[in-house]
């Protein structure tokens, strides 16, 4: 395509390509200190729903290796948000090297934490905090589990942040542009800290699952091997393809690695408690 851009992170590589140069721009600026690979995995396509859609009511239909048919178009102003999704949706239906949790990870050292939940659960945010207090991050949206070693792999992408949240940015972190009406409300990507990125090829030893939910009164409780069990599988969007490796991926998490589920009533409360729990062990 006439403007793209090749971005690395962590084990995994995107081509990005798009009709249109504000996207590309966008995604150069927010992903300022990450490489530029040679080859990629991954390609993902920013495409006008229609030629005319290209110039009047410009509107982005996502394509690349893996698509969804049935997905619909979202307006240029949010192109931005729509080269994320579309290297979501790549990892997503296409890697098979790592088990992938929908979790985000931090790290101590070479001892991590993950954090799973649904979405609004707060664990981007809860992400993003924790590495502003000496935590190293190594991902909001995908917990890439070595099948062989058990390890997760950094894949710092930027935090995506969205409504109440947005006023938690710190100051002096590299943001992206404010995206606003989107599906999921108001949306703001911020960069990692550079040590982050700089550090994306050391990966780290899970030592605690946590299962976060926001906006409810301070609760913590342990979980039982079975329990852990389903919600793994309900987090992993990969491990029935991977076939056997990705099931004793996935065990091993559960038999090696405390978890607990963790109520909070903010972000200040809930990082608090995590850093609690993490003295603990």
């Amino acid at each position: 395509m006439r403007h793209r851009i090749t971005l690395g992170v962590g084990p995994v590589s995107f081509r990005m390509g798009s009709d249109w140069s504000a996207p590309i721009a966008a995604l150069d600026a927010l992903y300022r200190d990450y490489p530029r690979p040679a080859f990629a995995d991954y390609s993902v396509r920013l495409e006008a729903a229609s030629p005319w859609r290209r110039w009047l009511r410009p509107s982005i239909r996502l394509a690349g290796d893996y698509t969804l048919p049935d997905a619909s178009p979202l307006p240029l102003i949010q192109g931005l948000l729509a080269a994320e999704m579309g290297m979501n949706l790549q990892v997503a239906l296409g890697h098979r090297r790592h088990l992938l949790l929908h979790a985000a990870v931090v790290a101590r050292d070479d001892r991590a934490i993950l954090m799973s939940g649904v979405s609004g659960a707060g664990k981007s945010t809860l992400s993003l905090m924790l590495s502003q207090r000496g935590w190293r991050f190594l991902g909001d949206e995908f917990a890439m589990i070595d099948p062989d070693t058990g390890w997760a792999h950094p894949f710092p992408r930027p935090v995506s942040l969205k409504n109440e949240s947005l006023a938690l940015i710190p100051e002096g972190c590299r943001v992206g542009p404010l995206l606003v009406g989107t599906p999921k409300g108001d949306v703001r990507h911020v960069a990692p800290p550079a040590s982050a990125i700089a550090a994306m090829a050391a990966p780290a030893r899970p030592a605690l699952l946590v299962f976060p939910r926001f906006g409810f009164p301070a609760a913590l409780s342990g979980l039982a091997p079975t329990e852990t069990f389903v919600r793994l599988t309900q987090a992993s969007t990969n491990y029935v393809a991977m076939g056997e490796a990705g099931f004793r991926a996935l065990t091993r998490l559960r038999a090696e690695v405390p978890a607990v589920a963790l109520d909070y009533p903010d972000g200040e409360a809930g990082v608090a408690a995590i850093e609690a729990l993490w003295d603990a062990l």
